[in-house]
């Protein structure tokens, strides 16, 4: 059995287009490993915790310096990450970038020692931890023109920032499926909907085989 882990992150609980894709991985996912295959982790509903000083001086303590409880909620989703073949991630664009909640998560579970570490020379400061494993990163827009070739294209700050955190702790192996024009819910908007479902369709059928 193969295990996936689905991250959502959109504060909205119902008409969320990332829920709805999310959800649509998962259900395939299901029909092909059980209820059991699947851990869901939702930050919309349940933000994890600021990085605090507490967190910080646990985190670069050496051992026994520090009491482990401020790394607790780090330790739970780091074991959900280690133990999952395949991550899915609903992550919709707010105010050009990722919502708070997914930021926080990102913030709870870079950790040297534990998901990264310090490279010996400058051409390479530093370690990725995770083993790699395939990531399904799946976006919503409220306008098409973030989009490659679009006017603010330069403002969306969601993917990349995205990308470059996971593949920084090992996670680089990103896929994509995508929606925009949110706000406009136009034919555009449903076309691209019917495009993010045959991508999930066919990511969940090829991860599951690999």
């Amino acid at each position: 059995m193969k295990t996936l882990l689905v991250i959502d992150s959109s504060a909205r609980t119902r008409r969320s287009t990332t829920r709805a894709l999310t959800r649509r991985f998962a259900d395939a996912w299901k029909a092909r490993f059980g209820e059991a295959a699947v851990i869901h982790r939702d930050l919309g509903a349940h933000p994890p915790q600021p990085v605090n000083d507490a967190w910080i001086a646990a985190a670069f303590a050496k051992d026994g310096e520090e009491a482990p409880a401020a790394l607790a909620e780090s330790e739970t989703f780091l074991t959900e990450i280690f133990r999952a073949d395949v991550i899915v991630i609903g992550a919709p664009m707010y105010n050009f970038g990722m919502p708070a909640s997914l930021k926080a998560y990102l913030d709870q579970i870079v950790r040297v020692g534990r998901t990264f570490d310090f490279g010996d020379t400058h051409e390479n400061p530093y370690l990725p931890l995770i083993p790699s494993k395939p990531v399904v990163a799946i976006t919503s827009k409220g306008s098409g023109e973030y989009e490659p070739g679009g006017a603010m294209e330069s403002l969306n700050f969601l993917e990349p920032h995205l990308a470059t955190v996971l593949g920084f702790i090992g996670l680089g192996d990103i896929h994509y499926a995508k929606v925009a024009r949110e706000e406009y819910k136009d034919e555009e908007w449903k076309r691209m909907v019917a495009e993010a479902e045959i991508t999930v369709d066919q990511l969940a059928t090829t991860l599951a085989a690999g």
